[in-house]
């Protein structure tokens, strides 16, 4: 039977996890090029999974070891509930094609998962050395400082995101997120679009950016954000407005102040 973690139990966890992502963070980091490797899709499906292969053993047994009865979620890339219990949801190489491409937004992440709700999270960019996290109740930080969502309140001067979640999605979910473009482009400030959603997720709980919304279930860059935006001061709900769960269809992570402005514009194209 899965036990339930206070806070201070699962602060002592956070510690061991962020040991692992970082230890993992070093093997992706020496994996890294200034310039992009893989000119086919072949080349680059083969470099992406290279840099998995080289993280995920460095992360699994000191995630599971550090939680005992925890288990594995295999695919990265899945969405959906998750069964009863404890899970640990990493993704070793979140933004992995920009990792292959020479880009630097790129993280490694983990996220442990209790009853389909995030209640710990970790999220390390290995190239300057900056680490996310949260616990359920206890805060999001970046290193050591507190973060706080943003204060604003008006639309108009928002700055927000959106992206695909994984390459191959259907055409109506990319007609969808071209309609969201425009629509929050005639509302909003400026649009940012761009891969993977866990970078433009630790910007909204920094205060940094103001929305960030996804149509699509993809659990790993989404559970640790929800939990970092959560415990940053915001707001998360899918584009219907009720609260986001491991089951909803699509995302809205926002400043409160505009939450609903960003829900109303959204919830007519999802």
């Amino acid at each position: 039977m899965t036990t339930t973690l206070p806070f201070h139990a699962d602060k002592t966890l956070l510690s061991d996890a962020a040991t692992a992502v970082k230890t993992a963070g070093v093997a992706l980091r020496d994996r890294y090029t200034p310039h992009a490797r893989g000119v086919s899709m072949r080349g680059i499906a083969e470099e992406t999974h290279a840099n998995d292969e080289a993280v995920l053993d460095l992360l699994r047994a000191p995630l599971l070891r550090a939680r005992p009865g925890s288990r594995w979620a295999e695919d990265e890339l899945a969405g959906g509930p998750l069964p009863a219990g404890e899970w640990w949801v990493v993704d070793p190489a979140e933004g992995n094609i920009n990792h292959v491409h020479g880009m630097e937004d790129w993280a490694v992440t983990a996220t442990l998962v209790r009853d389909n709700r995030p209640v710990l999270t970790v999220v390390h960019l290995p190239l300057t050395g900056d680490t996310y996290t949260a616990v359920a109740g206890g805060g999001a930080h970046l290193n050591d400082r507190p973060l706080k969502v943003s204060a604003k309140t008006d639309l108009g001067a928002a700055l927000t995101g959106t992206g695909q979640a994984k390459p191959g999605e259907d055409e109506r979910t990319f007609r969808r997120i071209g309609d969201s473009v425009t629509a929050m482009l005639i509302h909003g400030l400026v649009v940012r679009v761009s891969v993977p959603a866990m970078t433009q997720l630790i910007h909204v709980a920094a205060g940094r950016t103001d929305a960030f919304w996804q149509f699509s279930d993809v659990r790993s860059g989404l559970l640790a954000g929800a939990l970092l935006v959560c415990e940053a001061g915001g707001t998360v709900t899918d584009l219907a407005g009720a609260p986001w769960t491991t089951g909803s269809p699509d995302f809205l992570a926002a400043a409160p102040g505009i939450h609903t402005a960003a829900l109303n514009v959204l919830s007519p194209i999802a």
